[in-house]
């Protein structure tokens, strides 16, 4: 069921919202009243909804003054949930009540693949907001690790990464190209490689390589006429290191040249659409599969071997664990669910 659903999700956006023309754009009754909305050309790719919950364990001594920060204890995990799945596509669920709750959905309305989130008044701290990003994934754990935004259509909604290192920057597939998070990135550093992690998420790759004047990687079984061009093109498979610290690795599955990113130093690993994690648990979206699900599920299994503590997806949303043995009890349940037996 779980990975029914997000695939669903996917070969919606496939049909591409162009079936709406903008003049068919129309609110949908299932948000409530407010400012904020989800149109009817919404394809349920989940974005929204995992960048706008606000789930922040808040305290006393926050400077925030609005209800929401309201508690009976020093220290309580409140989960403010401002979209929501409601009969097969994203609503609001409840307005924005605070400054950070109107950052992150202000933020998911820039990155909504389709355009399909809006505000009843032009909201004035939108430029703002264009500043955030690329947003960090976490300050405390992960430094130097960001989320694009800027989700594209073209990619079917995926996510891209930004991360920082001392031995060149990287960006992780393609978001939509905006000359405003172009400025930002290269306020951080530009970008030395543009990873392509398969065929499906590489998006505006041609933009941001001329723009940044980056250097793209991809598997040559991945290769169309749309990425002919690409500098370096992975054979064989693998594994490949880009310095010390990256190493690409070869999980075909998904599609025959899939290739999943490890930040060695960061413990963690971007996974493309080759794993990730829905509203419901772990799916390889077996349903929509380019090339075999059993290679898939056996590349599930080398990850297995491998030292990292977070999973940073394509799609879905993104995991972490308390260790490297934590990881692994998870996901070997997931293929023994699976009737997996390698």
């Amino acid at each position: 069921m779980a990975a029914a659903v997000l695939t669903s999700s996917i070969m919606r956006i496939k049909a591409s919202s162009s079936a709406f023309s903008k003049s068919r754009r129309v609110r949908r009754p299932q948000n409530v009243d407010g400012d904020l909305f989800v149109d009817n050309t919404c394809i349920d790719c989940d974005t929204c909804r995992w960048m706008a919950p606000v789930t922040i364990l808040r305290n006393l001594l926050s400077k925030c003054t609005c209800f929401c920060w309201l508690r009976p204890t020093t220290n309580q995990i409140l989960l403010q949930e401002i979209f929501k799945r409601q009969d097969g596509m994203s609503a609001v669920l409840q307005q924005p009540t605070c400054h950070e709750e109107r950052t992150r959905a202000l933020q998911a309305l820039l990155s909504c693949p389709t355009n399909s989130i809006h505000t009843e008044q032009p909201p004035r701290d939108i430029l703002a907001v264009h500043k955030t990003f690329p947003n960090p994934i976490n300050e405390d754990k992960i430094q130097g690790v960001y989320h694009c935004g800027y989700h594209s259509e073209k990619s079917y909604g995926a996510t891209s990464y930004f991360v920082q290192r001392p031995e060149g920057n990287i960006l992780i597939d393609s978001p939509r190209y905006t000359e405003r998070l172009a400025s930002n990135i290269k306020k951080m550093g530009g970008v030395r490689f543009m990873f392509l992690t398969h065929k499906d998420d590489v998006a505006d790759h041609d933009k941001w390589s001329k723009e940044l004047g980056c250097s793209r990687i991809i598997h040559s079984e991945e290769v169309c006429d749309s990425t002919a061009d690409v500098e370096i093109k992975l054979e064989g498979n693998g594994p490949w290191t880009l310095g010390s610290d990256i190493t690409l690795i070869h999980t075909p599955g998904h599609t025959k040249g899939s290739v999943c990113l490890l930040d060695k130093t960061r413990r963690i690993l971007f996974t493309g659409d080759h794993l990730l994690m829905d509203e419901f648990g772990w799916s390889i979206l077996d349903q929509y599969n380019w090339f075999s699900v059993t290679e898939q599920l056996k590349s599930v299994q080398k990850l297995v071997e491998l030292d990292f503590e977070w999973i940073l997806p394509g799609h879905g949303r993104r995991a972490s664990f308390k260790n490297a043995q934590e990881k692994d009890t998870s996901l070997k349940a997931f293929l023994a669910a699976r009737g997996f037996q390698g």
